[in-house]
């Protein structure tokens, strides 16, 4: 079959396969909020990209989801669950400022057993790894996956990642935990940040720069005191 993609055709393909669950409502606002009808042509070249095999799709969900066409998930996965919050933390850090260099589920040490965060990017001038928990765990647990990231800070490996700036001093990624609850963990080596949403991260940066614009004493570097480019 002959047939020709638009340049959108082709970013709308490539953010599935990015990341691996895309919601048609997500779609509607990331490529045709500009529109005078985006639902339906939104929808008009979703049917068409199916058709041509060149996307999965799965209506257990309302509105359908969207697979990569080689996508190793069952249609009725939680998974597709798990990646819908990631995508729904990029759009959240899209109100503010398109994050960069976005990895999904990275894997920067590149070993089973090592750091394995949601989502890496470069958001407003700083790197952050965002851990995405969606189910309640111990602390236990929690801690010992930060003890993985002081490991990795330890190895110096992180210094040699392809995003590190090439004019300046390595810089090791803020870590933050998207999370309803509030875990007693800490680390005296890696920035922390513990917050239900980007939303709630952007407001405590704010208080945070309020704080310094007035004069106050300076924010420390915890979940409670943010020392990050967020402006």
């Amino acid at each position: 079959m002959s047939f020709r993609l638009s340049q959108r055709d082709k970013d709308i393909i490539a953010f599935i396969n990015q990341f691996r669950a895309v919601d048609r409502d997500s779609l509607v606002d990331l490529f045709f909020k500009q529109l005078k009808s985006p639902v339906n042509a939104c929808n008009s070249v979703m049917v068409r990209l199916y058709r041509l095999e060149l996307i999965e799709r799965t209506q257990q969900y309302s509105p359908t989801v969207y697979l990569p066409v080689d996508a190793k998930i069952k249609k009725n996965s939680q998974k597709i669950l798990h990646f819908l919050s990631i995508l729904d933390t990029y759009k959240q850090m899209c109100t503010y400022s398109t994050p960069k260099q976005v990895i999904v589920e990275d894997k920067p040490t590149g070993r089973k057993g090592g750091i394995e965060p949601d989502l890496f990017c470069i958001f407003k001038g700083s790197p952050f790894w965002i851990e995405i928990q969606r189910n309640q765990y111990s602390e236990q647990k929690i801690q010992a996956k930060i003890n993985l990231y002081e490991e990795f800070f330890f190895s110096d490996e992180w210094k040699a990642l392809h995003w590190q700036p090439e004019d300046r001093s390595a810089i090791f990624p803020s870590v933050i935990l998207i999370t309803p609850v509030r875990y007693a963990v800490n680390s005296d080596h890696i920035r922390i940040i513990q917050v239900a949403n980007i939303h709630e991260l952007m407001e405590k940066y704010k208080g945070s720069a309020k704080q310094q614009r007035d004069g106050n004493p300076r924010a420390s570097a915890s979940s409670n005191g943010i020392k990050i480019n967020l402006t």
